[in-house]
């Protein structure tokens, strides 16, 4: 009978300690009567902090894709672009450098100055929507730093791109 009753002891013991934090609550007096309610437990913030760089990254989009040899932006791009001047002049203290890429084909002096070209598209479709032109640096890359590996159109569509960086 003793073992019996200090297993049960045990076992309460465990299931105890096994249980979830009580939620805190509190006693609220009402009319006369005393009612319990539950407090409101604190939430945490999901995604990235406004303002952030990786608020821009997820929430705006950073790059913009151009075309095979061409360095004029299309429809996808400048809807992108509107939305990256909408949050710059949201957070007008960010500073913003942009980079141009190009795929792999052609030489390296060709792939800087259409890099080049690129980033100047992007900057200058910025600064027009109102973006101070003091808050842009602009630098290329040419092929030098691929976002895809491959010698196919799909890694070369990927390559051909303007980012923006938040400084």
């Amino acid at each position: 009978m003793r073992m019996n009753y200090l297993s049960l002891c045990a076992a309460l013991a465990l299931v105890a300690a096994c249980s979830s934090t009580p939620e805190k609550k509190a006693e609220v007096a009402t009319g006369g009567t005393a009612t319990t309610t539950t407090a409101p437990q604190p939430t945490k913030p999901t995604g990235p902090v406004p303002g952030s760089k990786e608020d821009f990254v997820v929430n705006v989009g950073d790059r913009v894709f151009f075309g095979y040899d061409k360095f004029d932006l299309t429809p996808e791009a400048t809807a992108t672009l509107d939305k990256q001047a909408a949050w710059l002049k949201k957070y007008g203290q960010v500073t913003i450098t942009i980079e141009g890429h190009a795929d792999e084909r052609g030489t390296r002096e060709y792939n800087l100055a259409l890099g080049e070209r690129r980033a100047n598209a992007v900057k200058n479709y910025l600064t027009a929507t109102g973006v101070d032109l003091a808050r842009v640096q602009v630098i290329s890359y040419g092929k030098e730093r691929p976002a895809v590996l491959g010698s196919n159109e799909a890694a070369w569509a990927q390559n051909r791109r303007g980012v923006t960086v938040i400084n």
